[in-house]
Formats: structure tokens, sequence, C-alpha cells
């Protein structure tokens, strides 16, 4: 329930609080007091977005908190503390903090949290119906979720939305395999013609650099080898040959080297030169022998590069190395291609598994649903009985069942309504008025309401076209509904504000230039003058106080 409602700096309220109650708390007071923007700052701590307009003082921020005080076995609310590490005691403060600059900041027990955890914790601790909500009974989700919430299937139905969004997920997942197996398929061949190309090749790395050195070789291996013969015969066995006459220079040497020292060691040097030159000399010569002229190799290593040069000019490739990677991604999609295949039939397979396990669960629920309906309609006839429509009737049509399982089911929920005895069943907005939607929805929330964990609902002057008799039995079965839950009731009626077990009264306070809305918990006799006021005017009689009282006392 909601304990306390403190509010700073918001609209007409420079700071105010109210110390709620159990049960059926009333809010009256006269048109434009303020009434509304209790609920627009209580909206503010459940999540509704904010910025600075409605800053009372612009050069100050607003805060808004409230204390919710929990049940002992406080389930969903408890759960959703569990979920998000918030702390889980025995009330639950929530704090919205709007600045002057119009940045919006939120606490749950001292943590920030986002807008939307926000909202969804605020869903768990309050229902708020007003005029304006009596348009959801057109919409066939809230005429579902009401079917769905008397017949006590909420956890049920979260299992079941789990496992369609599974089987949802999974269907989309086929659909993109098919779309993208349509696609490739088409590529299929032309990439398999490709790789066979490159496969068929047989593609070595370095293969191509070896085979450009050796096919220069063997188209100048007579200049090659011709060079090579006379570096060898320059050497050692031509008429000009060096070796010879080095030969005898050592042996010059050598003869004079006793005279000194360092004529041997340059005997010695050319020496050692003379050695490496008979070296150069055999080497050049076994080398000519190896650059032979051999047209048959030419041929084969012109017809070998000419297969690589066309494979890299057709692929816009450079190097022999990049055809191997290409070679490679090729591999890879054809690799894909084949095993999407396999993916497709094995999620073909899942998929129907699962939708036939869904509409076996969706079959489960639809029977569910279909055997609590007369029962709802049976309770809200009632509901509305004691609400000054003895002949209005609610009918619920669950439909033909859908051949394929939906996010909801294979029903089609949909809810018609006669207001008068023997009237045709249409459209609640073809057949209903507006007091008549707004009685027929109190009926709704009341008769799901010991389903329901929601500790606190707000009523937002849902009385509207509606006065006498009728409005007595309305804030009877709203006091009746208070029992299980707190209820804070905004009325313009006497009979819904007498049946409060609290009292609030909604009143401007002038001061200098500046107008203020002030809140006051009604006691006695003030309650008794307030009821009177709303019953006949201001400054009432003696005859109004007289009713007042007695309409307390009921």
């Amino acid at each position: 329930m909601l304990h306390r409602l403190n509010i700073r700096n918001y609209a007409l309220i420079d700071e105010l609080e109210l110390q709620l109650e159990e049960g059926m708390n009333t809010i009256t007071g006269e048109t434009g007091a303020g009434k509304s923007i209790l609920l627009g700052a209580l909206s503010l701590i459940l999540g509704q977005r904010a910025d600075n307009t409605a800053l009372s003082d612009k050069s100050q921020k607003c805060i808004v908190e409230g204390e919710f005080r929990l049940p002992r076995k406080g389930g969903l609310v408890r759960q959703f503390l569990s979920e998000h590490e918030l702390d889980d005691g025995s009330s639950v403060i929530i704090r919205r903090e709007i600045s002057a600059e119009g940045k919006s900041r939120a606490f749950v027990n001292d943590t920030p949290v986002n807008l939307q955890q926000l909202r969804e914790l605020g869903e768990l601790l309050v229902d708020v119906h007003s005029q304006h909500e009596t348009l959801l009974l057109n919409k066939r989700d809230f005429q579902r979720s009401v079917v769905d919430v008397f017949a006590g299937m909420q956890a049920e139905m979260q299992a079941y939305r789990e496992k369609y969004k599974t089987w949802s997920l999974a269907t989309e997942e086929l659909a993109r395999l098919i779309e993208e197996e349509e696609r490739t398929l088409s590529e299929k061949d032309f990439l398999g013609f490709q790789f066979r190309e490159l496969e068929e090749a047989a593609l070595k790395a370095g293969e191509q650099p070896a085979l450009e050195a050796e096919l220069r070789a063997l188209t100048h291996a007579g200049e090659i080898s011709q060079t090579l013969d006379a570096a060898a015969t320059t050497l050692e066995s031509g008429e000009d040959a060096l070796i010879g006459p080095l030969n005898n220079l050592i042996q010059g040497l050598n003869s004079v080297s006793k005279y000194d020292v360092r004529i041997q060691e340059l005997a010695q040097r050319i020496k050692s030169s003379l050695i490496e030159l008979k070296d150069i000399a055999s080497e050049a010569g076994n080398l000519s022998a190896h650059f032979q002229s051999d047209p048959a190799r030419l041929e084969q290593i012109q017809e070998r590069l000419d297969i690589l040069y066309r494979l890299q000019h057709k692929h816009r490739k450079q190097t022999e190395d990049e055809l191997i990677s290409l070679q490679d991604e090729l591999r890879l999609k054809l690799d894909s291609i084949g095993s999407m295949e396999e993916r497709i039939a094995a999620l073909k397979v899942s998929t129907k598994q699962q939708q036939e396990n869904l509409m076996r669960q969706a079959e489960a629920v639809s029977e569910k649903r279909r055997s609590a309906i007369p029962t709802i309609e049976k309770k809200i006839s009632s509901l509305l009985a004691e609400v000054s429509m003895p002949h209005a009737k609610l009918k619920i049509d669950a439909g033909e069942r859908l051949v394929e399982p939906g996010p909801y089911g294979i029903d089609q929920i949909r809810f018609t309504f006669s207001a008068n005895k023997g009237g045709a069943f249409a459209d609640l907005n073809k057949v209903a008025s507006g007091g008549e939607l707004s009685r027929l929805m109190l009926c709704l929330k009341s008769a799901v309401a010991g389903e329901m964990e929601l500790p606190t609902m707000i009523f937002d002057e849902i009385d509207t076209g509606v006065s006498g008799e009728t409005a007595y039995r309305i804030g009877h079965v709203m006091r009746n509904l208070s029992r299980k839950h707190q209820l804070i009731c905004i009325t313009h009626l006497p009979q819904i504000a007498s049946r409060g077990d609290a009292h609030w009264y909604v009143h401007k306070e002038v001061s200098g230039k500046k107008t203020n809305t002030r809140v006051r918990r009604l006691e006695a006799d003030d309650r008794v003058v307030e009821i009177a006021r709303m019953l006949s005017g201001e400054k009432p009689g003696a005859n109004a106080l007289a009713n007042a009282r007695e309409l307390l006392n009921q």
C-alpha cells in the first residue's frame, strides 16, 4: 500500500506530505483546486516522463517520494527487487528528482534505476483507473487480459509467452536461413566451378617465384653458359689466363722474400687469392654445365605460369598466395551452404515440435478460458446490478480458434454489451455510455481484484455521469473492494466520498502573489461540512449537514 507521499516544488505544490491509510482513501475538493496535480506527481514515481515545465520554482529541483509498504508475501514486487538487485525490506521507497534544467533521476531504496525499471515496478505497485482508461474496454488485448486474470492464469500465460517467444524467434531464424539458402543456391554452381578450377590448378605456396626464376634462367641459358665458360677460361686455361702468371709471380716473390719479411707476406696474400680464383674457375665451369638449353622444360614452365597468370587476372589477384586464400574462402562458403541445408532441416524439425507443444499448451489455455467465461459473465452481471444496472449484461465470446498459436493463444476474445433488458449485444463503444463504461470498468476491476497482487488501486473521477442512488451503490462496491486493496479515490460525489475510511480535502491557498495547493485530512465535523458542501454547494444549511451525517453513518 502507498503509505506516504511527499511532494516538493511540483506545479502549485511547494511542499506537502500525505500519510495514507489502508482501506478506502477519498480525495475531494473544488474543481481546479489541484486534485489532478496529486495524481500528476504520483505518476512521476510510477515511471511517467517529465520535464521542468511542472516545476513551481524554476530555480529549484522537484522531488516526489513515495513509500510503499509491502505485505509479507510481496510476490511479484519482491521478485522484481531481487532480479534488479534492489534492497528488499518491509517498504519500497521510490524517489524521483527533476532538476531545474529538466534532467530526471529515479531511485528505488536509494539505488538509481532507469525509467523503464521504474515503470515496471510502478505497474506492480499501483493500478490507476481514470475516465481515459475506459477506452481500454474496447481493446481486445485488455478484454483478453481480464479473462486471463479472472481465470488465474497469469503464471500460465507468462510461461506460454516465453515458449511462444522462443518458437517465434526460431521461426524467424528458419525463414532467414531459407531466404539465405535461396540466395546462395543460385551462387552454389558458380562458386563450385571457381573452386574446382582453383583446386585443379593444384596451387602450391612459393611455386610461382621459383618457376619465374627458372624461366629466366632457361630463357638465357646460352648467354649464361657462354659467359661462365669465358670466365673459367680467362682465369685458368686460356692464352691470357690469370692463374699461370700469378704462379710465376709467387715464385719470384718467394725467391727474394728472405731479404724482407714483408715480401713474404705479399707472396702469401697472392697465394690466397690464387686459391680463390682457382675455386671460382672451377665453380664457373660447373655452373656452365648446369645452364643448358631445355626446350621441353621451358615450354612446361611457360604453360604452368600461363595457368597461374590467367587465374590471377580472372580473379583480380596479384600473387599465387592470394589465389590460395581465395580457394580457402570458396571452400568455406561451399561448406557453409552444405551445413546450412543441414541446419535448415534440423530447425524445421525443431520448430515443428515447438509449434506442436505450443499448440497443445494454447489449447489447454483456451479450455481454461472458455470454462471461466460463464462464471465471469455471471459475476459481472451481479456486480452491474449492484451499481444500478440490473438489466445490463456482458457477453464474452472466445471466437473461433486460430489454426496457429498466436502470442496470447488461439482465442479471439471479444466483449459485447447490452445495457437494457432484451437489448441486442454489440461492441461496447456502440452501445454503452460514458457512465455505463465507467461502472462496467469498476465491476471488472472488482471481479478480478482477488486474483491481482496490486496493493493499491487509484480511481480518478470514474463517477462521471452518475448521481443519487447509483453513486451510493458505486461507493458501496468500492468500499467492498477496499477490504482487499488500498483504494485512493478522487471524486465529486458525496455518496462515494462518504464511504472512505480516510478523507482528504484539496484546496488552494493564496499568499501574497503566490497560489499553493494544500491538502488536509478531514475529521469529524470538518468531514460533515465537506460532504454537505458536496451535496448543496457553499455554506451548507442545516438540512445539508443532516444529510451529510446520514450519509456518513450509513
